[in-house]
């Protein structure tokens, strides 16, 4: 959804470092144009920063928007969220997947409004933007997306970041970049990005190796504070039609045999464990356990794990596989947590693609 378009109020007085800082940076953007560099009007980088050592060129671009989402219905608070289109951003934002060896660039267009970013904001002279920042891939600070480095955008402004899928070197001793990563905002509301992680700027990346497992579905989950699931708990956690079911944040589904992939990321300042009922993983960088011999039968096999906030894993399963088509409840097993609706549903379908008998809401 489209928010509607307001008035920016008279901008902050900013501390004498930020006008320092935008001195320079108005130097920098007028080097970069007169080299050809690219830059917009209003003097927001749109050109690809900086490469991160490994980098030579982006192998491939993408174009994400912050967005303004209808309210909360149960809080009333501010819901932002991302997209790779105005029309279809949303909380969790849209999964990116990278390989290791890849240099990705992400155009981000603010598109919310001043006016929002002003009632979030906990400090009057802090800037109003959002950003991308990203765990676990290579950038340099021109993509950090943090205050500090000057990396954010203005509302109704773009800027790229440039991120790097490190391939692993045993040589060298680097393990590279294969992993269950995610990203979010760092600047809505404090140089921290807490509001914006409170409202809805967030989302799953995952670095694969060649030769990695590829699911058929894959989901995020969102563990945070006020007991959610993707800030939603309760029935609106689990808004499945048990008649046409259609997969995405609240509607966890999929057809028995089906490769089922789960980012899990931890937000807010509570502690919580991940439990999936009926199914269960190898606790190893993808959840999937190949080869043979000592390391394999080492490995432990696990079907509940902890969360505490800033982490992220990733795991695969086979949607019913010995347990049958069902309602298999995913929840925090902390009591007082799930009791209080932080649990949700993977609805297995049928081999023939029907919801099992008894919808089974929560």
């Amino acid at each position: 959804m489209e928010a509607t378009p307001q008035s920016s109020p008279p901008a902050p007085r900013r501390p004498r470092s930020w006008r320092a800082y935008l001195l320079v940076e108005a130097v920098l953007l007028a080097v970069l144009v007169g080299s050809g560099g690219l830059a917009s009007a209003a003097g927001v980088l749109t050109a690809a920063p900086e490469q991160p050592e490994g980098c030579q060129r982006p192998d491939r671009t993408m174009q994400l928007y912050a967005m303004e989402l209808p309210r909360d219905p149960e809080t009333g608070q501010i819901r932002l969220g991302y997209g790779t289109s105005a029309e279809s951003a949303s909380y969790p934002g849209p999964t990116i997947e990278m390989v290791e060896g890849e240099c990705l660039a992400i155009t981000l267009h603010n598109e919310v409004p001043a006016t929002t970013l002003a009632q979030l904001r906990t400090d009057p002279n802090h800037p109003l933007g959002v950003s991308l920042h990203v765990h676990g891939v290579k950038y340099t600070q021109q993509s950090d997306g943090t205050v500090h480095s000057g990396s954010f955008v203005p509302s109704g402004q773009s800027r790229t970041y440039l991120w790097y899928a490190q391939k692993r070197n045993p040589e060298a001793g680097t393990p590279g970049t294969a992993g269950y990563w995610w990203y979010h905002d760092h600047v809505v509301g404090n140089a921290h990005g807490t509001q914006g992680l409170n409202s809805g700027l967030f989302g799953g990346v995952v670095v694969r190796r060649p030769g990695d497992p590829r699911p058929d579905r894959t989901y995020v989950s969102v563990f945070g504070d006020r007991q959610t699931i993707n800030l939603r708990r309760g029935a609106a956690a689990d808004t499945c039609d048990p008649y046409n079911p259609q997969p995405g944040p609240t509607c966890l589904v999929a057809r028995k045999g089906e490769r089922v992939e789960f980012i899990v990321i931890g937000i807010g300042n509570d502690m919580h464990t991940w439990h999936l009922h009926g199914h269960s993983w190898a606790d190893t960088r993808t959840g999937v356990l190949t080869g043979e011999g000592a390391a394999v039968d080492n490995t432990p096999i696990i079907d509940n794990r902890t969360l505490g906030p800033g982490d992220s894993f990733g795991l695969q399963v086979i949607a019913g596989d010995s347990v049958g088509p069902g309602h298999w409840m995913l929840h925090c097993h902390m009591q007082f947590h799930s009791d209080a609706g932080m649990s949700t549903m993977l609805h297995v379908l049928d081999e023939n693609g029907q919801m099992p008998p008894g919808h089974g809401h929560h």
